[in-house]
């Protein structure tokens, strides 16, 4: 059984090599580039979820998506549309309706950002402001009750952007369960890779 990893924007995949380096063995990861689900100049969120929702296509058997911010989006958009192919999810610093005033508040930040910033990671500065200005309208909380699958909600103790919208959601959905990491903030895959790892493996079982 495969399980996915959705890195978030501002990463890579590899972003998520030290969390996975503490899981069992029996956790096969894959991590896909969330850059090659786009072509340059064609950074939108419609075109993103488009080529993952392909991606997805080409497993036989239901899902394990463990996703963070960006990531935990698409998963989530993907057990709604799909709920029989999705077995499981993990969303860290996830968010269902789309906080308007932060994404355009991180698009000011953006445009002043020296496009050096944005090296390594497949994303240009151009791309980023497109694709948080895609995002503006987002609201998946009439399709939340469709998502039937077990589900583990995590988000970083000092996140404190995020933690509100992830309680919330854990609330909204019928099997979803609630956790912090306390030595984390946004990016809990960098910040604590052992503590999410643990988390993972408590969630799935696995030892």
């Amino acid at each position: 059984m495969k399980y996915i990893f959705l890195h978030g924007m501002g990463q890579n995949a590899s972003s998520w090599d030290k969390t996975i380096s503490f899981l069992s063995d029996t956790i096969e990861a894959v991590c896909p580039e969330l850059s090659d689900f786009f072509s340059e100049g064609n950074c939108n969120y419609s075109k993103i979820y488009t080529s993952f929702r392909e991606y997805c296509s080409g497993f036989s058997e239901p899902l394990d998506i463990c996703g963070l911010s960006l990531g935990a989006v698409l998963a989530l958009n993907y057990a709604i549309d799909f709920p029989q192919n999705v077995r499981s999810l993990i969303l860290a610093a996830p968010q269902y309706d789309m906080p308007k005033f932060l994404l355009k508040v991180q698009n000011v930040l953006f445009r002043f950002m020296p496009e050096s910033q944005f090296k390594n990671i497949g994303f240009t500065k151009n791309d980023f402001i497109t694709l948080t200005n895609s995002m503006a309208d987002m609201d998946f909380t009439s399709g939340l009750d469709k998502v039937n699958c077990p589900v583990l909600i995590l988000c970083g103790e000092k996140d404190y952007i995020n933690k509100k919208a992830a309680v919330k959601l854990s609330k909204k959905l019928p099997k979803a369960k609630f956790g912090t990491l306390d030595k984390s903030g946004h990016e809990v895959n960098v910040d604590d890779p052992k503590g999410l790892a643990d988390a993972i493996k408590e969630f799935y079982g696995k030892s």
